[in-house]
């Protein structure tokens, strides 16, 4: 009995009569429940990532200058001290190699150290990711926001930065894949995704040459570890997602939270 063209369970994408698996999602026409699980929704969905994230550097950004006071530490008007930021999990030499605080490589992502820097990343933030996740799809941006931003502060600890934060690094790693998208994909969109993609480039290492304090080996390896992730894992248009690429993004979720809620904990105790 031939059988009939369907929705896909899982996806809601047509799957044609002559098609065993949804050429959407790979899902199985007779698939388990396990399966028809959309992982790509509810947490992971794209514009309420991208919320949940400038919440999060938000929410820490305030605790940092709640531990400050309650520590005296001596920060300025809305810029905590280094010590409130060393408790939450700033990175660099000397947390790293003086207190074993390797995870700080994660954490340091979601501090900031003024509201200037705190207002300035979360622009580019919100102008970045959601663009990054419409070509790699929500799962795999989260991806590289995270390892790309551990990537960058890795390169920063190699390169021998004392004590560093903000969520430049991670942010540039979306930078870096976009950059590998425009130019991997070509054509007239690809190139200028590429051309315009690149100016951020240029302009972050003018601004990181000229302002004192900016971490330019976050940045570059950021945008390195972003290219490299980007090419690994793919986008949209050579793969659509699949489960892998949701369960890698919830690990790095529960990685981040685990992490942030055990620098919390540490902190105000």
């Amino acid at each position: 009995m031939t059988q009939r063209a369907i929705l896909c369970p899982r996806c809601r994408q047509l799957v044609g009569s002559e098609e065993s698996v949804c050429s959407w999602c790979g899902t199985a026409r007779n698939a388990p429940w396990w399966q028809l699980i959309n992982w790509s929704k509810g947490v992971m969905e794209g514009d309420w990532l991208v919320k949940t994230l400038i919440t999060a550097n938000v929410l820490f950004f305030a605790l940092s200058l709640i531990l400050s006071t309650n520590i005296g530490d001596s920060g300025n008007f809305l810029s905590p001290g280094q010590s409130s930021l060393m408790l939450l999990g700033a990175t660099g030499i000397y947390p790293i190699d003086h207190f074993g605080r390797f995870w700080t490589v994660v954490s340091a992502n979601y501090l900031h150290g003024g509201i200037i820097h705190l207002i300035f990343n979360l622009m580019a933030l919100k102008q970045i990711a959601p663009w990054a996740s419409n070509e790699y799809g929500t799962s795999r941006m989260f991806t590289i926001y995270t390892l790309g931003g551990v990537a960058g502060y890795v390169v920063s600890y190699f390169a021998g930065v004392p004590f560093t934060i903000g969520a430049s690094a991670a942010v540039c790693s979306l930078i870096g894949a976009l950059l590998f998208y425009g130019k991997s994909r070509g054509g007239a969109y690809g190139s200028s995704v590429y051309r315009e993609v690149s100016g951020w480039v240029i302009s972050l290492f003018a601004f990181g040459l000229i302002f004192p304090g900016i971490n330019n080996w976050g940045h570059g390896g950021g945008i390195i570890g972003g290219i490299v992730i980007g090419a690994i894992i793919g986008y949209n248009e050579r793969r659509r997602e699949n489960n892998f690429d949701h369960a890698l993004a919830l690990m790095c979720g529960v990685t981040t939270v685990a992490i942030l809620g055990w620098a919390v904990i540490r902190a105000f105790t």
